[in-house]
């Protein structure tokens, strides 16, 4: 029998992912769970599984192309285990005397287990909690149709334009008025190719070669111009900048600190037995530092909660650092890390860094975070002002260790400096709440033994 696999809810409440690759071709035997594609969502690159064993029989998308989730992707040909009648699973159910025999939702498995219900018109709803497999008797089937959301309709106004979560985003992205587009879809919806017709992008020309004068004087034959579709974590990436721009009021402050005593205790631990095989950095030293300080500054690990309006304190501390990867920016974070002693924090770290630069960093590893750090000071910047990772109250930049004439013991002497930034969101971060705690890490940072006064 043929069996379609949809593309997944990968847990993230994301909506469509891009084939970056196919593992296999059409004429494979593939066994359970065997990778068969790698797609990019909007927060990572992703490994599909396969839920069946099975032949392949026709691959649905190319690479390159952007699959909402819910849409076939790949079909299997399967072995057919009860002699082809129907099984539960299948989708039949059998009627009492007298009855007639109808057909119930069938799930299909997923990455998240058997989430989404395919109706009778091949489209995936959400099942509900605690599902109970009632069914009544029906006489007629009527076709289903994709639920859109609707709004009443206000005396003199025109009803809102029918469509999906999706297509309004696409629609909102492309600069697309959905008033101004007739949908093709059942009962008048519009669909996502609508809208790519409508803003003309249903079939995007090359951009045209055009031919320029070389240095030399001779000409050659090139474009003065590269155009890259926003779209994968670059797209995801500046959403999130603007909303956390336009959102949380940014208040900066600037401490230089002399570092030169870390610098040294960093070079003693690494011929410890006890971090032996371990990679230590300053960046090692400044998350512990901030782990330490907010104990005493909680304010810095919060939430704004606009929905409920109610500020959420994180008893835990999941802890972002912001890696620059060949796909973008990205925001791992190190889940519980205020429970890790410096060993394992530095081999998290090690390994936070190793995966989001393969691109293999988990949707999961990039949500949830309280609190993150970006490391400007391995580009050879001092000093900036960073824009909060939505959702958190604060961020630390670490600026470049310099070496530069500093007042040491009463005396000029040449030290280890470096220029911490910390940005924080002042509706949950007074100034006097994000002064106190940028100088408990520039204290523990500049003398490390300080921590013992803090714990």
């Amino acid at each position: 029998m043929i069996k379609e696999f949809r593309l997944p809810d990968l847990g993230e409440g994301l909506t469509e992912s891009e084939i970056l690759s196919w593992k296999v071709d059409v004429g494979d035997t593939v066994s359970l769970n065997q990778v068969i594609a790698e797609v990019e969502t909007a927060k990572a690159v992703v490994e599909l599984p396969s839920p069946f064993a099975g032949v392949i029989k026709e691959l649905h998308e190319q690479p390159g192309s952007v699959v909402e989730v819910g849409k076939p992707i790949v079909s299997f040909e399967v072995a057919d285990d009860d002699g082809g009648s129907p099984s539960p699973s299948s989708g039949a159910v059998s009627a009492g005397p007298g009855e007639a025999a109808v057909e119930t939702p069938k799930r299909e498995p997923n990455l998240v287990g058997y989430g989404a219900v395919v109706e009778a018109s091949g489209r995936p709803t959400r099942r509900p909690r605690n599902f109970s497999p009632v069914v009544e008797p029906v006489e007629t089937k009527l076709p289903v149709v994709e639920p859109v959301e609707t709004r009443p309709v206000e005396p003199g106004t025109a009803e809102r334009p029918r469509s999906t979560p999706p297509v309004r985003k696409l629609a909102k992205d492309l600069g697309v008025d959905l008033a101004q587009v007739s949908g093709t879809g059942p009962g008048g919806l519009i669909t996502r190719e609508d809208v790519q017709d409508y803003a003309g992008h249903g079939e995007e020309p090359a951009a045209p070669a055009t031919e320029h004068v070389a240095p030399a004087g001779g000409t050659r034959q090139g474009e003065r111009e590269t155009r890259v579709p926003i779209k994968g974590v670059r797209k995801h990436t500046a959403a999130a900048m603007v909303q956390s721009a336009f959102t949380a009021p940014h208040a900066t402050e600037f401490l230089t600190v002399d570092v030169t005593p870390s610098l040294e205790l960093l070079a003693k631990l690494k011929t410890s037995r006890a971090f032996a095989g371990i990679k230590l950095t300053p960046l090692t030293l400044a998350a512990k530092a901030v782990l330490v300080a907010l104990r005493r500054n909680p304010s810095l690990n919060s939430r704004w909660d606009e929905e409920r309006q109610e500020i959420v304190t994180f008893n835990y501390v999941n802890l972002g650092i912001a890696a620059a990867t060949p796909r973008g920016l990205t925001v791992p974070n190190i889940k519980d890390a205020d429970a890790l002693p410096l060993p394992q924090l530095a081999q998290a770290l090690t390994a936070l860094a190793e995966t989001a630069r393969a691109g293999k960093t988990a949707p999961a590893d990039l949500s949830g975070g309280t609190i993150s750090i970006t490391n400007i000071g391995v580009f050879g910047i001092d000093a900036g002002t960073p824009i909060l990772n939505p959702g958190e109250a604060a961020i630390l930049g670490l600026g470049a260790v310099r070496t530069l004439p500093w007042e040491y013991r009463g005396d000029v002497a040449l030290r280890q400096v470096i220029t911490l930034s910390l940005s924080f969101d002042h509706r949950l971060v007074d100034g006097e709440q994000g002064s106190r705690f940028l100088a408990d890490v520039g204290a523990i940072l500049a003398e490390p033994g300080m921590v013992l006064t803090m714990v």
